[in-house]
């Protein structure tokens, strides 16, 4: 098993504000750079790049824990109060919007040790800012006691397949979605707005309107507010990464990406616009078109991920080429049915090791028994630590 590096850096600043207008939020959160879930298609292995590492294990097993993320943060947060005079009305609406959670797993498995999302969170809900989290781990859950206090706070689910076999194959160290289903209802009962991602939807694979129909029932049925769909878009680094996973995974399928991503990052025209049909008329059918807030607080009913560098449309199935496609899918497991939700996996926490800086887990899917449990707080989140300390207050709490 290849064992993962754990490196701890010091983070500049914690809020970085986001520069294009389409994105429906004005700041991201980041905790962590690189992701343990290690899903072979995720747009943020081209992030690596940028640090003069590659797209490809290092993303998966080299993981930057931003160790003062929740200090940098509230020293930003202090700065902001200081020019509106701590109204934090003022600080609210001039920051808008924030998302937690573009670039990587806020709640991957190390979170459950380092509890830094957990400590930003506390920071945002002192300063009752509109926030959203982007996350594929049900132990966001953990930190119930925290959303709940939250005026104006959102969780999205990502989660693109009900078919195991697919998650296996490529995102294994991601949780199962059975498990992403629960945290949905979870979430759902204890009144969090919460939707799902469906993001991204990959060609040939998770593509079919049966699997399509499954995956929104279930979120529906779960409580989910709100679902987005998004078709995968693969970036050059990417690009590499996964058609090496798929050759190995899925050969059946590797002609038919050569040939819809030829050239770009992006699928082409027709299949993108066959695909925004009928996710348009499945989104409408279960009554999921309802998006987070947008800037400024508008509602925003644009198809695609609240997600940076992602594709800005929704997708949905082929309607020409079938038997192509079903020729290629030959052999291949038939799409999951609902009855898969009653399995119940889970994935393994990281221990303890000797060395601080690695540990040799890999989360994976297990069935039947429970592994392990999500970690409890050692102490619920008291009102004290949600109440800035500051002059005055132009609200009360």
């Amino acid at each position: 098993m290849t064992k993962t590096i754990y490196e701890k850096i010091t983070a500049k600043q914690t809020l970085n504000r986001v520069k294009e207008e389409k994105m429906p939020f004005d700041w991201s959160i980041n905790p962590y750079r690189g992701c343990a879930h290690g899903c072979s298609f995720c747009y943020a292995r081209a992030f690596q790049s940028f640090i003069g590492m590659g797209a490809q294990d290092e993303f998966q097993h080299h993981i930057f824990i931003k160790n003062n993320a929740a200090e940098a943060l509230e020293a930003q947060l202090a700065v902001i109060a200081r020019k509106f005079g701590h109204d934090i009305e003022a600080v609210r609406r001039h920051i808008g919007q924030v998302t937690i959670g573009t670039a990587t797993d806020p709640y991957q498995p190390v979170e459950s040790k380092t509890e830094i999302t957990r400590e930003c969170l506390k920071l945002l809900a002192k300063y009752r800012i509109s926030t959203s989290i982007t996350t594929r781990s049900p132990l966001v859950l953990r930190d119930l006691d925290i959303l709940t206090r939250m005026d104006q706070v959102s969780v999205n689910i990502s989660i693109n397949t009900l078919d195991d076999n697919i998650i296996h194959k490529l995102e294994p160290a991601s949780p199962h979605p059975a498990k992403r289903m629960e945290t949905v209802q979870r979430l759902s009962q204890h009144g969090i707005r919460t939707g799902i991602f469906a993001a991204p939807v990959l060609p040939f694979l998770t593509d079919r309107e049966e699997q399509m129909n499954q995956l929104l029932y279930a979120a529906k049925e779960a409580g989910a507010d709100f679902a987005m769909i998004s078709l995968l878009r693969l970036s050059r680094d990417v690009k590499d990464w996964y058609m090496q996973t798929l050759r190995h995974q899925f050969p059946e399928v590797v002609s038919l990406y050569t040939k819809l991503y030829s050239g770009s990052a992006y699928a082409e025209d027709s299949y993108v616009a066959s695909f925004k049909t009928l996710a348009e008329k499945l989104l409408l059918k279960y009554e999921l078109t309802g998006m987070s807030s947008g800037r400024g607080g508008r509602a925003s009913n644009q198809f695609g991920p609240i997600a940076e560098n992602e594709a800005p449309w929704a997708v949905s199935t082929i309607k020409t080429g079938e038997d192509q496609l079903s020729k290629a899918r030959e052999g291949q497991r038939s799409g999951s049915s609902l009855s898969g939700l009653e399995k119940s996996g889970d994935f393994e926490f990281p221990r303890d090791s000797n060395d601080k800086n690695t540990a040799d887990f890999a989360p994976t899917l297990t069935e039947g028994k429970r592994r392990g449990k999500l970690p409890i707080p050692s102490s619920p989140v008291e009102q004290e630590e949600l109440t800035p300390e500051i002059e005055q207050l132009s609200f009360p709490f």
